[in-house]
Order: structure tokens, then sequence, then C-alpha cells
């Protein structure tokens, strides 16, 4: 037994890990029906939410 505490050993590649950006425009790809459902939805409660706040502070 050593008295060293042992550290882990990490992989180094060369290749630099890709960017959030470049994740999210993939993952879109694949998944193009629930990214289009998800905006939709966004964009449908982002707009009702406008007409709610124009309507209540006319």
């Amino acid at each position: 037994m050593s008295d060293t505490p042992e550290t882990p050993v990490t992989e180094t590649s060369q290749e630099p890990k890709p960017s959030y950006v470049k994740l999210a425009m993939r993952n879109m790809v694949r998944k193009r029906g629930k990214s289009i459902f998800h905006f939709a939805l966004t964009t449908i409660g982002l707009l009702g939410t406008l007409v709610v706040l124009s309507y209540l502070t006319r």
C-alpha cells in the first residue's frame, strides 16, 4: 500500500469539445418535431401573455 492519494487520470484529446450552440443545433435537427412544437408553444404563450397584459392595462 502506498501513502500517496490516488488522483484520477483524465484523458486529453486533441479535438476541442463542441460548443453549446453546436450541440443545441445538432439536437434540434435530430428532434425536429419536438423542437418545432416547443417553439410554437413558447410563441403562443408569449403572444397570449402580451395580449392579456395589453387588455388589462388599456
